[in-house]
This record gives structure tokens, C-alpha cells and sequence, in this order.
């Protein structure tokens, strides 16, 4: 695991600790079907085993952990027919939530995607995946946040956190990552002119694309005994 990682604050423990074991589990340092130990990740978070407990519990609820009986917590792995169902869903509630954004969005919502954008070029342009991903995280959220319907939002978050790991790992593509960038673009130029319809095809494709990356990139890990 990265040494170089800081102890997490203290304020708020198993929250932050859930956090931080999030990233680990999308940026594939806590490998899927990997076992957790807590000795370990209890040294590297600066948090005793009570609080990583029960962050074992948050991530459980949210799908990313299996916890076993008396014998601790291990990532779930999903298979390649369990990402399929997934991304096919995850298309159709993007694509809603492009249609409701865009009936509400303000030109201060656009400027802060257009923000977004650059930030998000500027870390694809550095080749940085990890600060790409948060970012691209935040401009997926705050177009949910504008489509303003609590639902949707939450269902949405429910089943992204399974599939962050795997479109994570789908951007070490070069041509497909490029790509998303481009279809980036796009999203916020379409919402910027309001057009609900075109929003909407925009990222239903951006959604299709990535699960044909992802499955592509689960066949490749499996052929060479990655996963």
C-alpha cells in the first residue's frame, strides 16, 4: 500500500476513514476480491480498529465491501455481467438527469462546470488519473445536483460507487480516455445551450462507451490473470 499516505483527521473518524478507504478501493491499491487487513490499514489511516470497523460498515452499505463472519472484510469484485446490468442503468439515469439539469440549470452552474472542465483537461493534460477522476467525479455530481430531483440523486450515487474502481481503471486506455474528455466537451456545451435532448444522447453515449471500456479492460485483467 502508498506509505506516503497521512493519517486521516481525527474529527470525524469512521467517515473519514471510509473515505479514504474508498479511494484506495477506486484507485486499485485495495484490489477487488482483496482481503482487508486491519492491523495494516489501521497503522496506515492513524485510526484505531473501531473506527475502521465500522468505516467496514459505511463501505458495506454502500456495496463496495462484503464483510465476512469472523473473517473480516474483503472488496467486492464484480463480474463482467454484473457491470453490464449496471452501466446500462447508469446510462439511463444519466441521461434523465441530463434532461432535468437542463430545465434548471443557471449560468453560474455552467461556469462552474466550465471550471470544472479545465481543471479536469489540465489533470488529463498531466497524464495525474487520480486528480482526472475526482474531478470528473465532481462534474457527474454537480450535473445531478442541478437536475435537483433527491431520488434520482441518491440512486444514482447508490450504484456509481460500485462501478468507480472499474471506470477508474478504463481510463488507463490512452485513446479511450481521450475520448471522454472530448465527450466532456460536449456535455457542458449542450447544457450551456439548453438542449435537453441532445444532453441527454450525449451522455447515455458517454455511458456506453465507458461500459465497453470497462469490459473491454475486465477481459483483458482476466486473460492476463490480473483478476
Amino acid at each position: 500500500m502508498d506509505g506516503s499516505t497521512l493519517p486521516i483527521a481525527r474529527s470525524t473518524l469512521p467517515e473519514a476513514a471510509a473515505e479514504r478507504l474508498r479511494t484506495l478501493i477506486i484507485e486499485g491499491t485495495l484490489a477487488p476480491g482483496a482481503r482487508l487487513n486491519e492491523r495494516e490499514l489501521s497503522e496506515q489511516l492513524g485510526v484505531s480498529r473501531t473506527p475502521l470497523r465500522e468505516a467496514f460498515r459505511i463501505l458495506a452499505g454502500d456495496g463496495l465491501l462484503t464483510q465476512l463472519p469472523n473473517r473480516g472484510a474483503q472488496v467486492v469484485a464484480l463480474s463482467a455481467e454484473d457491470a453490464r446490468h449496471a452501466f446500462d442503468v447508469m446510462g439511463s439515469l444519466e441521461g434523465l438527469a441530463g434532461e432535468l439539469a437542463v430545465t434548471r440549470v443557471t449560468d453560474a452552474d455552467i461556469e462552474t462546470l466550465r471550471a470544472l472542465q479545465a481543471e479536469m483537461e489540465a489533470a488529463h493534460a498531466q497524464r495525474d488519473l487520480p486528480a482526472y477522476y475526482r474531478i470528473n467525479r465532481a462534474i457527474h455530481d454537480r450535473l445531478n445536483a442541478i437536475a435537483g430531483n433527491p431520488i434520482l440523486t441518491h440512486t444514482y450515487r447508490t450504484l456509481n460507487a460500485r462501478l468507480h474502481a472499474l471506470r477508474f481503471r478504463s481510463n488507463l486506455n490512452t485513446a479511450k480516455w481521450n475520448q471522454a474528455v472530448a465527450e466532456h466537451r460536449d456535455m457542458i456545451a449542450a447544457l450551456a445551450a439548453r438542449d435537453g435532448a441532445a444532453l441527454r444522447d450525449i451522455l447515455v453515449r458517454h455511458l456506453r462507451a465507458k461500459q465497453q471500456a470497462v469490459l473491454e479492460t475486465m477481459k483483458n485483467e482476466k486473460t492476463l490473470g490480473v483478476i
